[in-house]
């Protein structure tokens, strides 16, 4: 089975059944997507298939045959660190860092979708990813910051 990870092209001899996030992790190498709860719901393991937030935990690998999948660290453009990495770290976000890969896939498909985003959208967006630290009101400022960042770049 072949996808495409990372904008590189990948074939896999695997069962077609295996979850996402162990193709991922296991057999291609990648660690930043993280197991989480195993059932789609705390979004530790989001990733992006062709640019929609997907949880892998639940995705099976021939769902995605041929198509574009972004982990974290696919959402860089080349040395520069995508807005919401660079806001992430800006606002000192990480405690932990287990659901942080998950909460910036998250966000980076929000802003790709809502450029402009008020704090009731960001809240909205970001309210299926869970923190096990707390760090909400830092996730929240980080993701304002990352939009405001990627406007300006516009």
């Amino acid at each position: 089975m072949k996808i495409i990870l990372n904008g590189e092209s990948i074939n896999l001899d695997i069962d077609p059944e295996t979850p996402l996030v162990w193709a991922i992790r296991d057999h291609i190498g990648l660690t930043g997507t993280k197991f989480g709860c195993g059932g789609g719901y705390c979004g530790a393991c989001t990733v992006h298939v062709d640019g929609q937030a997907t949880r892998s935990c639940i995705t099976p690998l021939e769902t995605v045959a041929d198509k574009a999948v972004t982990t974290i660290e696919g959402l860089p453009d080349g040395a520069d660190l995508h807005p919401v990495q660079t806001a992430f770290l800006e606002h000192q976000v990480p405690q932990c860092s287990w659901c942080m890969t998950g909460q910036m896939m998250t966000a980076a498909a929000f802003l790709a979708e809502n450029a402009s985003p008020n704090e009731a959208e960001i809240v909205s967006a970001m309210g299926q990813n869970y923190c096990r630290c707390g760090c909400y009101v830092r996730i929240k400022a980080a993701v304002a910051a990352a939009a405001e960042m990627m406007q300006e770049d516009a």
